[in-house]
């Protein structure tokens, strides 16, 4: 089958939250809050990308990822890039990306052990509808009240400067090791390539579109792992209907039917954005351990 429905597991965090609908169901009310959703591959296969799903009812911790570089120098397969789609926000629902200015290693540990680092770092609010690349070494942190799809390489490892005085362990020693201490130097702006189709994200570790083209179109990626993710409207892939929630991986030939109200984003590895949208899509930058079905 082409098409891999991926299957997901809820992951308790203290700054979780219970009301997770209408994407998934809510936990029970004497259940630990969910923090987020995790995707899996139903046959265990390991690829570049992992998806998840993101609630907050607090800030998350000050934190950083380290590149492709740092990260295989530990044993790691690769780095981690990521991006976040806002989904819904509060009024006053921020995320820190970068400092506010250049600031030397002495004192991003200083303020980093007595706390004052979250007010050196560039907190910038977020509404609905956002999307943001965040490159592996730089600092931030996700804040409250923000239900948030991530797109991001596939490495859980993440470095802590600072967690609020919590309890939780902090890895400082790392986090200066990979962390970049200027301003976060932001994104190109959203581009169309073609009609219903917008290009968010590019050059880095992989490329992330958004679909609006209703109407029935065909997939033909080859080698080429593609993941959908609707978030609006209807689509349809090989005839089976999807829902709010579902990521579905396409490793081959596909026929896909979005309504006119959809919305489905995309994501692929690599740096360059395929010139094909709908066609004959021949080229892959996958260490998927999967064989190509379809």
């Amino acid at each position: 089958m082409a098409a891999i429905f991926l299957t997901h597991h809820a992951v308790e965090k203290p700054w979780g939250r219970r009301d997770l609908a209408p994407l998934f169901d809510d936990p029970a009310p004497d259940a630990p809050a969910v923090g987020e959703i995790w995707y899996d591959d139903p046959r265990g296969c390991s690829h570049d990308l992992l998806i998840k799903y993101l609630f907050t009812t607090d800030r998350l911790s000050v934190q950083v990822h380290p590149d492709d570089a740092a990260a295989r120098a530990r044993g790691f397969a690769r780095g981690k890039d990521e991006a976040w789609i806002i989904l819904s926000a509060e009024p006053d629902s921020t995320i820190a990306l970068g400092f506010r200015e250049t600031y030397d290693a002495d004192a991003v540990r200083a303020a980093a052990l007595d706390g004052s680092i979250e007010n050196m770092l560039h907190w910038q609010p977020v509404r609905a509808g956002d999307v943001i690349y965040s490159p592996a070494g730089t600092v931030h942190a996700i804040g409250k009240g923000l239900r948030v799809v991530e797109i991001q390489q596939n490495l859980d490892l993440t470095y802590r400067f600072y967690d609020y005085g919590s309890d939780r362990e902090l890895h400082l020693d790392d986090a200066m090791a990979v962390s970049d201490f200027i301003p976060f130097t932001g994104q190109a702006p959203a581009r169309s390539i073609e009609a219903g189709r917008d290009i968010l994200a590019e050059g880095g570790k992989f490329i992330l579109e958004r679909w609006t083209a209703g109407g029935e179109h065909r997939l033909v990626p080859g080698e080429l792992p593609l993941w959908l993710l609707p978030v609006e409207g209807a689509l349809h892939i090989d005839g089976q209907a999807t829902g709010l929630g579902d990521a579905i991986l396409v490793e081959g030939s596909s026929v896909i039917t979005l309504s006119q109200d959809a919305t489905v984003y995309a994501a692929y590895p690599g740096a360059d954005v395929l010139g094909t949208l709908l066609g004959s899509i021949a080229r892959s930058t996958s260490d998927s351990n999967c064989a190509v079905t379809g």
